[in-house]
């Protein structure tokens, strides 16, 4: 009995040890091109001219965020990023929930003919040329609202919440209603706590998806004024290869000041993200079904 122990314990610290060295190796290629992005955007032209990996810029600068702040526009571009992001995640996960109450409810006429429909739009569409007739039909095209309508149902975080709805014990909806509330009451202040598990990591998904989207923007919006950052930032990128090909054989500092521009939004376009991840990571882990009648 004691070698079976010393064994399994010995074959434990083997099993910890190589997942502790591949966690690091991993770690180190996620972070070391984070870092070298980050300390790039607050380097000189001159720093970025000299190539390389930079660890540590010799000349610190703040002009790329400068450049950045300089236009005008890109404070409007943020406005946009995050009224888009904030109103479409809110109706997103709103829409997404009450149509997955309805469906967790076995009694719903038609149930499975909905659910069966809602699956088969998990894996057809109509087209990007349909889908922009479609939108120019509805008059979305150069509206704020091409961001929010579209992305209102997905049926894969409605399979999710519907999943999460079905766990909710049924004593808990019968003794609401012997105190007299109905549906929506049931539904905002019973089944929507509850879940906060599942629409908080649908509510980042989502998030993270609207805050990066720019492909919609391409599509459907020509206003400038309505470009998000992720837009802009697709501008100044087409804008500095642009120049980098008009000054092919002249000089480097032109190059490596849109470089730096670059690296500057790109930074100013991820932060929001990395700032909201860890608010809403807590959800992940707590339970459910939390001080809940046990039955």
């Amino acid at each position: 009995m004691h070698v079976k122990a010393a064994k399994r314990d010995w074959d434990s610290r083997i099993f910890d040890s190589i997942n502790i060295v591949l966690l690091v190796i991993f770690a180190v290629i996620i972070v070391v091109p984070l870092w070298n992005v980050v300390i790039s955007s607050f380097s000189s032209g001159r720093a970025l001219a000299e190539g390389g990996f930079i660890f540590w810029p010799s000349e610190l600068s703040l002009e790329n965020y400068r450049a950045v702040f300089r236009d005008s526009t890109i404070w409007q571009s943020f406005l946009i990023s995050v009224a888009k992001t904030v109103i479409g995640v809110l109706t997103h996960v709103f829409f997404c929930a009450m149509v997955g109450y309805g469906l967790s409810k076995k009694n719903v006429r038609g149930r499975k003919f909905y659910v069966a429909m809602g699956v088969i739009t998990m894996f057809f569409s109509g087209g990007m040329i349909p889908t922009y007739l479609l939108m120019k039909s509805l008059g979305l095209l150069n509206s704020f609202w091409v961001y929010i309508i579209p992305a209102l149902l997905s049926f894969y975080d409605v399979i999710i919440l519907m999943n999460f709805f079905r766990n909710v014990p049924d004593s808990l909806e019968e003794s609401a209603k012997i105190d007299g509330a109905g549906d929506w009451r049931i539904f905002i202040s019973l089944y929507i706590p509850l879940s906060m598990p599942a629409i908080a990591t649908i509510v980042l998904f989502n998030g993270v998806g609207q805050w990066n989207d720019f492909m919609t923007t391409k599509l459907y919006v020509t206003d400038q004024w309505l470009y998000p950052l992720q837009m802009k930032l697709y501008e100044i990128i087409v804008q500095s290869q642009t120049q980098s090909m008009q000054n092919i054989g002249g000089s480097a500092v032109i190059e490596t000041a849109t470089k730096g521009v670059q690296l500057a939004t790109i930074v100013i376009t991820t932060l929001p993200i990395v700032v909201v991840y860890p608010l809403l990571q807590k959800y992940f882990i707590s339970g459910m079904m939390l001080g809940a009648v046990k039955e």
